[in-house]
């Protein structure tokens, strides 16, 4: 699936906004990807794990996403790769597993997101994954906006590259312009 087939979904579903927004980063962009609403149809998510989950060529136990944006896209790939499907949550600034989850020692780990921006919530997976001994073996996202590339040290895999800039709110063209903000 090329990156204009990944766009032409979020545009049909309603989920490629244009606008001045507030990223959970803290970042600003006149483009918001909003997944939870491709993802709302069942149909559209099984298609795009499983094309993502086509280039995974690394064997996986656990797929690991964070709540919310990567558990239905960790479960989708975990049914294609007839693996485990967990989830990891934010709590107090730190990323813990959901209790009754776990990661064992040498489980060959796949951690997912939806959207790469900076890379944060992907580095703490990476880390509490690490933590609990298993071997991250590669990343996925539906969509990769990071605006320089992010090198987490393993092999990544996106559905989608998109060129969507982000900006410190300092320097944020659009708040020099006076454009109302969004908080998607």
């Amino acid at each position: 699936m090329t990156t204009e087939k990944v766009l032409e979904v979020f545009e049909k579903t309603g989920a490629l906004l244009k606008g001045h927004f507030r990223l959970r980063s803290g970042l600003h962009s006149d483009c918001f990807l909003q997944t939870a609403v491709v993802l709302q149809y069942p149909e559209i998510a099984a298609q795009l794990c499983k094309e993502l989950s086509n280039q995974i060529d690394n064997e996986v136990d656990v797929v690991i996403g964070p709540a919310i944006g990567g558990v239905i896209i960790a479960h989708e790939i975990a049914q294609e790769l007839i693996a485990r499907a967990i989830f990891g949550e934010k709590r107090n600034g730190e990323m813990i597993l959901r209790p009754g989850f776990q990661i064992n020692s040498g489980d060959r780990v796949l951690v997912v997101d939806d959207v790469l921006t900076t890379g944060g919530s992907v580095s703490k997976l990476i880390d509490l994954t690490q933590e609990q001994k298993g071997e991250v073996v590669a990343a996925a996202f539906l969509v990769d906006r990071s605006s320089t590339p992010i090198d987490f040290g393993i092999p990544q895999f996106c559905l989608a590259k998109i060129d969507a800039p982000t900006y410190h709110p300092k320097d944020c063209p659009m708040d020099k312009a006076g454009i109302p903000i969004v908080e998607p």
